[in-house]
Order: C-alpha cells, then structure tokens, then sequence
C-alpha cells in the first residue's frame, strides 16, 4: 500500500464509505506478508517511496510469481529485476500485465505511466556496459524521474564525452556506468558539480577480475562528488539517484 491509497482508505472511513471493520481487514496484512518462503514488505512504500522490489536471481518461478502476484494487489509498477526471458514468460502465463525489458532484465509488472521529474544522467563508458545501465536507466523511469541516456563515451576517447557536457550539467545526479579500469566516473566528477554514482561492472578482460578493478578505482578516485554502488548494480544507483533526483526537484 502507498500514501495515495492509504490516504484514499482513511477519507472512505471518515466519509463513512467504508466501515472501520473494512479498513481493518483491507490493513491486515500491513507491514508485510507471511508467504513462508518469502515475508513480502507491503509497508515499503510507506517508508521508502517505492514498492519492494523482487531480486529474481535464485528463486524459483513459483516463488517469483507469488512474491509479484502479492505486491501488484497493494502496488503498480512493480519491479522485478535480474529477470530472464523465462521468468517474464512465467509472469506473463500467471495473467499478469507486464512490460520486459530484455536488455535491462527487468519485468515491470502492472505497468502504469509515470511523468518524470527532474533529470537524471545514465552514462556509460562502453557498449557492453549498456545491459546494468539500462536497468539504471528503466528503474529510475519506473521510479518517476526524467532520465537521458549518453552511451559509449568512455575515457579511450575523451572527445565523446565532452560534447555532452551541457547534459551532465543540467542533470541533478549522474549514474556513470564503466567496466575495464573504471574511470569514466572520475572524469566526469571532474567536469560538473553534479553528484556522480559509479557503478562499477564486470566487463573485462582478466586482471579486470569481474569488476573488482573498476570497483577499487571508483573507490580511489580523486575527484570529490563521486560516490560507488556494487559490482553491476545498476538497480542500487538508481534508487540513490531517485532519492536525490526528488529531493533536488522538491526545493526547487
């Protein structure tokens, strides 16, 4: 349950719509359900702002399926990530509406548009970071924020991402997204006053060792403003980029 439907519950009470016996029972699973394999946090968006997402990566399709199935009754725009073409398959024969996203590995399922505010930046260092940027990118969409991709624009040609520059500068929070030596983050903390979110991936050859190298750079970086999610979790810097993409919105 968000705030709107809440509040929505609350007023039917009040105007004497809905008795408070109703309102109990529609508020009994509050803050979450016990589904054994998986206690589903309805509350989260209450707390938090958006619903609870559903990490699919080691469930099962069952499991799947019953955790989204739950959370779509409370909520729209339910994320579910790391989601192969099987589980959307599964989503799909469960009856539930749903968009994949193949190249994010994201199902979002009940979709609803949402009119983005602000501007966040997804920015990748090479083509084959696109796959954790676009789940960057469609998550802060779901979320409610305006987003602007720039791709392939990594430091083996500086030139690239400098023609970009008034974009970084008008973003309220840059996602830069790079594998190899990571240092794409650095140069561009270093060209805007923008917070950067470097998400280091694990694209690579081997002394790249699935992303630790990228990781450890982004740490060490020099350039202040840069802050550094896990190896390939573009869904983590997204919902940091949301949080300070509303808020910057909010005082403006």
């Amino acid at each position: 349950m968000d705030r709107d439907r809440l509040k929505a519950l609350l007023e039917d009470v009040r105007a004497g719509r809905l008795s408070p016996e109703e309102a109990l029972a529609r508020l009994r699973d509050l803050p979450y359900e016990d589904l054994r394999f998986a206690k589903v946090d309805l509350h989260r968006s209450l707390r938090a702002g958006a619903p609870e997402a559903v990490f699919c990566q080691g469930k099962t399709l069952e499991q799947v399926v019953a955790i989204v199935s739950r959370l779509t009754a409370h909520h729209d725009n339910v994320l579910a990530t790391r989601a192969t073409a099987e589980v959307a398959g599964a989503i799909a024969a469960a009856g539930l509406p749903h968009d994949y996203h193949a190249q994010a590995r994201i199902v979002v399922v009940k979709p609803k548009p949402v009119e983005g505010v602000g501007l966040i930046a997804v920015v990748t260092a090479g083509t084959s970071d696109i796959p954790v940027a676009e789940e960057a990118a469609v998550t802060a969409e779901v979320l409610g924020n305006r987003v602007e991709r720039i791709y392939d624009v990594g430091v083996a040609g500086l030139h690239r991402v400098l023609d970009h520059h008034h974009v970084l500068s008008e973003a309220n929070v840059i996602i830069a997204v790079a594998g190899m030596e990571g240092a794409l983050p650095s140069v561009i903390g270093g060209l805007v006053d923008r917070p950067v979110l470097a998400v280091p991936t694990s694209v690579g050859y081997g002394a790249s060792f699935g992303g630790i190298a990228a990781l450890l750079a982004m740490l060490n970086s020099c350039a202040p403003g840069v802050s550094v999610v896990n190896i390939d979790n573009g869904y983590g810097a997204a919902v940091q980029a949301n949080q300070i993409n509303k808020l910057v919105s909010k005082v403006r």
